[in-house]
């Protein structure tokens, strides 16, 4: 009987320690690592292939490229993993900047100032975004239409309708020094630069931190038992939609400042870009799964490949075969960290 005890008694055996296959996989599920290890190898490649690309002046024109992108695929990030798919934010783009840009020539064709003239352009940008996005919520939430057919039929609204005002060309006799504000003050960075870099920073607080994250999480993981827990789903994915318009009219107000002018092309493409960054970032087609770290820097790895290119002398059509090679290789990862938590 002692014996019995003793056996009772004894601790339990050391589990073995993970082998290195075990680590690798370790390592490979941590997707955020894997990105940050490639935006550092491909800025090693260009340097080489150009060194010049090592200079604060071409780090200042890769944050430029990329703060529209991660703005879009900021709100694409909230829509994904609310389990929908936002297909207007690129031409919500061009539509926001187009009105803002009329808007802003009216108010500086009667003289107003310069600053007051750029913060009604701003409320005019996101306020364009904002009822595209609501637009989505109604198509989705009320007449239940599937988003992809929904955002599908607003992007070819939204970019007719640039079209149509302007007939194709850039409108500008805005505020002369608006463009002024594009250029790098802080290193690399530029003033529009730093309040994006801000703004991501609340909203990636804001996914992982705070209840409106959660909600989405819980939509996107299960929409019916997110139902059953007592959350409006309708209301909280018109929310998420509203979310993604005023960021996409955010873009359009950074474009506007960048060129000096509202083009209905702006946004062409965006949404491509926008879902290209969420799904290197790791997040789910399938919803209830990203991080916005990884969405900051799969729109940073896509902006460092266009002037990548570029400076090294190959075509920038190249570009989507690379991206194509990321996300082929972010869905595989995606598969490995399913395979490591199975085999756990």
């Amino acid at each position: 009987m002692t014996a019995t005890v003793q056996r009772d008694n004894a601790p339990a055996p050391t589990p073995p320690a993970p082998g290195p296959a075990r680590r690798l996989l370790g390592l490979l599920a941590n997707q955020q690592v894997i990105l940050l290890l490639v935006l550092i190898a491909m800025v090693v490649l260009f340097t080489i292939g150009n060194p010049i690309f090592f200079s604060t002046a071409v780090f200042g024109n890769v944050l430029l490229d990329w703060g529209p992108v991660v703005l879009i695929a900021v709100g694409e990030t909230f829509v994904v993993i609310s389990g929908g798919i936002d297909l207007s934010v690129g031409a919500t783009v061009g539509l926001s900047g187009v009105l803002a840009a009329y808007v802003m020539q009216f108010m500086t064709i009667r003289h107003q100032g310069e600053a007051v003239t750029l913060v009604v352009g701003l409320l005019v940008t996101m306020a364009v975004g904002a009822g595209v996005g609501l637009v989505n919520a109604v198509l989705i939430t009320r007449a239940r239409i599937v988003p992809f057919i929904a955002t599908l039929a607003t992007l070819g609204a939204a970019g007719g309708m640039s079209i149509v005002l302007t007939g194709g060309a850039p409108i500008g006799g805005g505020p002369a020094n608006a463009i002024v504000l594009s250029i790098p003050r802080f290193g690399p960075f530029s003033t529009p630069g730093l309040i994006v870099v801000a703004l991501v920073t609340v909203l990636g607080l804001f996914l992982h931190m705070a209840r409106f994250g959660r909600y989405t999480y819980a939509i996107g993981s299960n929409s019916f038992a997110a139902r059953a827990a007592g959350i409006n789903v309708d209301r909280h994915l018109a929310k998420v939609y509203a979310l993604s318009g005023v960021l996409a009219g955010l873009a359009g107000m950074f474009y506007y400042l960048r060129l000096a002018s509202g083009a209905p092309t702006s946004g062409a493409g965006g949404e491509l870009d926008a879902i290209a960054a969420v799904v290197i970032g790791g997040a789910a087609l399938t919803g209830g799964v990203g991080k916005m770290t990884g969405t900051v820097l799969g729109a940073l790895i896509l902006t460092t490949v266009t002037s990548g290119l570029i400076i090294i002398g190959v075509a920038p059509n190249w570009k989507q075969v690379v991206v194509a090679v990321l996300i082929a290789a972010a869905v595989f990862a995606q598969g490995l960290r399913g395979l490591n938590r199975g085999n756990s």
